[in-house]
């Protein structure tokens, strides 16, 4: 499943935006076709543009998502579980829900796989991907007091000399989810379950929410075609 709605406002119609020279949903696509797991990939959206696009990077659009699942505030999750209902209801059968979020372009079908073998072994409701945090509670990110004065968010074992001592903090990401379709329809979101990470490289980590990450991610992926 991908999911990519029309009204993007940090990069507006970023799902269609071309991105190393082609629509950015097209390379959540690629990577998910390119799964040998995946039998289905399955884009939900409120756009036609975009719909007409997921189509021509060679994915099924079976349904559109209703409007009040594609605002600013509504929770993802409820697009999840509608998706699940929808394919269900037209006779689909999903064993697994695997989401490939467009925003995260640089993410490859290894790194979904990883997080599908994850998944695999038994002891999670649902996985996602992290990457390592630039900045870390322990070393760099502080809170004002009262007064003004700075202080760690959160306090190091130790003393610290360098950054390399401080104790590793992940950033989550939205490279891909991974959960039973039951799960997803009983719980009300993400942190109800049992959770497990796939650490994916931080690089492939991108995800674009400003022009600066669209023009980063632009600049990574024409790299990588070159190399």
């Amino acid at each position: 499943m991908i999911f990519a709605r029309g009204g993007s406002k940090g990069v507006p119609r970023k799902n269609v935006r071309p991105l190393a020279g082609r629509p950015l949903i097209a390379h959540a696509i690629d990577a998910a076709r390119h799964v040998p797991a995946i039998g289905r990939v399955v884009v939900s959206t409120d756009d036609a543009e975009i719909a007409a696009a997921a189509r021509a990077a060679g994915a099924e659009v079976p349904f559109m998502r209703p409007a009040e699942l594609a605002t600013d505030g509504a929770a993802e999750w409820l697009a999840w579980r509608h998706a699940i209902t929808a394919l269900r209801d037209a006779g689909g059968k999903i064993d697994l829900f695997v989401s490939v979020p467009a925003v995260c372009p640089l993410r490859t079908n290894a790194d979904i796989e990883a997080c599908i073998a994850r998944y695999e072994q038994g002891d999670a409701d649902l996985v996602m991907t992290a990457i390592e945090a630039k900045a870390n509670p322990y070393y760099t990110l502080v809170e004002l007091d009262a007064a003004g004065a700075p202080h760690l968010v959160k306090q190091p074992p130790a003393s610290l000399s360098g950054r390399q001592q401080a104790p590793k903090v992940l950033q989550l990401v939205a490279g891909c989810y991974v959960a039973s379709p039951d799960f997803i329809l009983a719980q009300p979101g993400i942190w109800a379950g049992r959770l497990r990470l796939v650490e994916i490289a931080a690089e492939h980590g991108v995800d674009i929410d400003t022009e600066i990450d669209f023009a980063l991610a632009d600049l990574l992926l024409t790299r990588r075609g070159q190399i």
